[in-house]
């Protein structure tokens, strides 16, 4: 009989050891480049390589859309600090770094 691995997470303990992981809005993962088990990790999640700029509109899109959903959820006489009571603070923008 084959044995095959399997796999417990998206991400595995030893994986996380060997790559630093950043994760944004709209499943977008930051690894680092040029690194060999960064780049099997990828393969592994059948995840596609973005540029920088491919992967910030990724994101603000999701943000933008959490922002007008919060903006447009309100509740008549509330006040703005009950607001954030009720939903948390608005989601705010993100850049990514290089």
């Amino acid at each position: 009989m084959a044995k095959t691995k399997q796999y417990c997470g998206f991400i595995e303990h030893n994986e996380s050891s060997r790559i630093t992981f950043k994760s944004y809005p709209g499943n977008v993962w930051q690894v680092p480049a040029h690194n060999k088990a960064a780049n099997l990790w990828i393969n592994k999640v059948l995840g596609v390589p973005k540029t920088k700029d491919q992967a910030q509109v990724i994101v603000t899109a999701i943000i933008d859309t959490q922002q007008d959903t919060w903006d447009a959820n309100n509740v008549d006489g509330e006040s703005s600090a009950e607001k954030i009571l009720r939903l948390g603070s608005k989601p705010t923008d993100i850049t990514l770094e290089e």
